[in-house]
């Protein structure tokens, strides 16, 4: 086993963040338990990494303190580029409330619908990644969450390179400047045509719903109080689906709230940006997990052949224990502060100094966690950080919660699947290949 914490005290300091960049990259597992046990929180030239799982929620628990003020340059006028204050909780809570959680059951409806439709179209082959576990979830966006009108190739393009930008183009990744320049550039020239269509997006479908509410206002004077009624208690529309735009369209607020045609407008292209690499990259790195296992493969497709889904969405998020979409989240101080006050581990980070809280490396603390390193479905959801935690938690969490298995499940249930090489991330963190094929 390697001695991890001997070796980077021995390198030079210049190179310690390369090292421990590499391990987590690498071998991640034995290295958090490494450092749980040894240094749960390590101090490097370039950021400070938390490995236990108080630590991780109590930095997590201070969001003005533990900042995302690395998010601002990629998306200042998105919610999640901002730290407790009035805009992120009012439109945070406005979304939740368009994400209505009684929409899941026909959401994991629609999700196994779109799946299994690309799955017959595939004919036993199929490049796993472009043909699946993105699509699936762009065509998500276009119908619940209505982004309409638009190819779904260029959807998923600009949630790469939004994602690509934000998440893993930040001072801790290991980039040349060439390849930063290219990222921040794709970024630059995708949200510009993000932009473009969420404009046309706007006018098209205000127009639409202007329609709809004058021929319900009509329909209400010509068939009398019945109708008034009905339009008042939430009459359906007959041409205009009740999708996530929509439904913020057909929605009125006081001006003092700040929800205007702006703000549905960035709030749509957030939530296309946030659904379909994240979900691609769940599903993949899950399916790869459980096909890399034929003993746990075999009880996962018993569980996905019951009516009863909540066995097989137990294992799904528990292979994600082991092989999560990312192994940490980072913040920025924006003053000094102090992490396990009063312990030996006591340590202080200085104003405008990086932290990676490493969510993955939190969910193996014996502390927590039963036998951590054993494989166990059953483990105590409140503990586990797939859709992040605290102020900055996943807003399409529960969407994501019914998606990601459901998508994994349809894959799971062919008979005879089988992976033709692993999965293919040409370099980078996301996931970009992955053939798979069944009889």
């Amino acid at each position: 086993m390697t001695d991890y914490l001997a070796e980077l005290d021995a390198a030079a300091e210049a190179d310690k963040f390369a090292l421990v960049r590499r391990w987590i990259d690498a071998e991640p597992l034995p290295f958090f338990k490494a450092l749980r046990a040894q240094r749960p929180i390590l101090v490097t030239p370039t950021a400070t990494l938390v490995t236990r799982l108080d630590d991780c929620i109590e930095v997590l628990n201070q969001p003005k303190v533990f900042t995302v003020k690395l998010y601002d340059p990629k998306m200042s006028e998105f919610l999640m580029s901002h730290d407790g204050d009035a805009f992120h909780t009012r439109e945070k809570s406005i979304m939740q409330g368009f994400l209505n959680r009684d929409d899941l059951d026909d959401v994991r409806r629609m999700v196994r619908n779109i799946a299994a439709d690309l799955i017959a179209r595939a004919n036993g082959q199929l490049e796993a990644i472009n043909g699946y576990t993105r699509r699936v979830p762009a065509t998500l966006v276009r119908d619940y969450f209505g982004l309409t009108g638009e190819d779904l190739d260029n959807l998923i393009e600009w949630s790469y390179w939004n994602q690509a930008d934000t998440f893993y183009n930040q001072p801790f990744d290991d980039h040349s400047d060439e390849e930063r320049q290219h990222i921040i550039d794709e970024h630059a020239r995708t949200s510009g045509a993000l932009g473009k269509y969420i404009v046309e997006l706007m006018a098209r479908r205000l127009l639409a719903v202007k329609a709809e509410q004058a021929r319900n206002l009509l329909f209400a004077a010509w068939y009398g109080m019945l109708k008034l009624i009905r339009l008042l208690t939430g009459r359906k529309n007959d041409t205009l689906s009740d999708d996530i735009v929509t439904r913020m369209l057909r929605s009125h607020f006081a001006d003092a709230v700040d929800f205007d045609l702006k703000r549905v407008g960035v709030n749509a292209g957030g939530l296309l940006i946030g659904a379909i690499e994240t979900t691609s990259q769940a599903v993949a790195q899950s399916l790869q997990y459980l096909l890399d296992r034929p003993e746990l493969m075999a009880q996962a497709r018993a569980a996905a052949a019951r009516d009863d889904v909540s066995e097989f969405d137990a294992i799904v998020f528990e292979t994600l224990r082991f092989v999560p979409i990312s192994p940490y989240l980072f913040r920025e101080t924006s003053q000094a502060a102090t992490i396990a006050r009063g312990t030996d581990r006591e340590t202080t980070v200085p104003a405008g100094g990086y932290v990676l809280i490493v969510t993955q490396s939190a969910m193996f603390d014996p502390r927590a966690f039963d036998k951590p390193d054993e494989f166990n479905p059953g483990r105590n959801w409140y503990h586990q950080f797939h859709f992040g935690y605290g102020a900055h938690e996943c807003l399409g969490r529960y969407v994501g919660a019914v998606m990601i298995p459901e998508m994994v499940r349809q894959l799971v249930l062919q008979t005879g699947l089988k992976a033709d090489g692993g999965i293919d991330y040409e370099g980078g963190h996301l996931p970009q290949k992955y053939a798979l094929s069944w009889s």
